[in-house]
C-alpha cells in the first residue's frame, strides 16, 4: 500500500473496502458548483503560488504568519503567498505578495494525513487594510453539532475535470456525524484531529486545489481543507475531511511565540 498526503506527490490506495480506490488530497484543483465569493469579502484568504500558478489556499491568522495545510509545502521550491486577491491570475492593486521567511511543517506530519498542518512565516509583515486582515482563531474548541452549516472558498477547478478557477469561489456544506466519517474513511480519519462535511453534488464542495483554505463556522475558522477522494471530490458518497485548527492550537502558539 502506498501512502499519500495530499500533495500530487504520493497516492493512498483504500483497497480496504474498495478495490482500486484512490484518495488525492485537495491540493490539485477548486471549488465545485458553488458561488463566486464578493470580492473581498473573505480578506483573510492567501493563495500559495509556485511560479505564479495557485497550488494551494491558507489563512492569515497575524500579520507575519499564514496557516495552511503540511501537505502544501512542494519540496523546496520556493513558494510566493498572495494576500488581497480576488482574481489570482491578475496583478490587483489590492494584492500583497509574500516572499516565505520560514516554513514551520508540524514536526509529527510524515506525509499521510495525520498532523497536516503548516505555518507560514512572511518576510516582511502584511499591511493590514480593507483588503487584507487576519482572522481570529478560536480559544476554545468548536463542539459542532451534525448538520450544522459552514463555509468553504478556494481558486481551484470548478469541476473534476475543470481547469482552475481565476476568481474566489465559496460555497456551504454540513457538519458529517462523526461516526459517518469513521464508517466510509476507516483507519484513515482521525477524529481528534479531523472533521468531515456532507454536501450535494448541486450545491457543490471542495476540491483538489482547496488544500489549506478554511471550513469557517460561526465566523470562526474550525478547519483546514484536508482531503477528497481523486477524480470524484463531488461524490456525495465520500465526505469532505478537515483537519481541526482547535487540536493544534497549543502548536500554533508555540511557533508563533518562538
Amino acid at each position: 500500500m502506498k501512502l499519500r498526503g495530499c500533495s500530487v506527490l504520493h497516492a493512498l490506495l483504500l483497497v480496504s473496502f474498495t478495490e482500486n480506490l484512490l484518495l488525492v488530497g485537495a491540493s490539485e484543483s477548486g471549488i465545485v458548483g458553488g458561488r463566486v465569493a464578493k470580492p473581498h469579502s473573505r480578506p483573510y484568504m492567501a493563495s500559495l503560488q509556485l511560479h505564479g500558478q495557485h497550488v494551494c489556499g491558507g489563512i492569515l491568522i497575524r500579520d507575519d504568519y499564514v496557516l495552511t495545510a503540511a501537505h502544501c509545502k512542494k519540496d523546496n521550491r520556493p513558494m510566493t503567498v498572495v494576500l488581497g486577491a480576488h482574481n489570482v491570475t491578475k496583478r490587483e492593486k489590492t494584492q500583497q505578495r509574500f516572499k516565505i521567511k520560514t516554513v514551520f511543517q508540524h514536526e509529527h506530519f510524515s506525509g499521510g494525513y495525520e498532523n497536516d498542518i503548516m505555518l507560514i512565516k512572511l518576510e516582511p509583515k502584511a499591511k493590514l487594510n480593507r483588503y487584507v486582515q487576519r482572522i481570529e482563531l478560536s480559544s476554545r474548541d468548536e463542539r459542532l453539532p451534525p448538520y450544522a452549516r459552514c463555509t468553504v472558498a478556494g481558486w481551484g477547478r470548478t469541476g473534476v475535470k475543470e481547469p482552475s478557477s481565476t476568481v474566489l469561489k465559496e460555497t456551504t456544506e454540513r457538519i458529517q456525524k462523526e461516526s459517518e466519517c469513521k464508517r466510509i474513511w476507516q483507519q484513515y480519519f482521525n477524529s481528534k484531529q479531523m472533521i468531515c462535511t456532507k454536501f450535494s453534488r448541486k450545491q457543490g464542495g471542495i476540491c483538489q486545489g482547496d488544500s489549506g483554505g478554511p471550513l469557517v463556522c460561526n465566523g470562526k475558522p474550525v478547519a483546514l481543507t484536508a482531503f477528497t477522494k481523486e477524480d470524484d471530490c463531488d461524490n456525495p458518497e465520500f465526505p469532505h475531511v478537515f483537519i481541526k485548527i482547535n487540536f493544534f492550537l497549543s502548536w500554533i502558539k508555540e511557533v508563533m511565540k518562538k
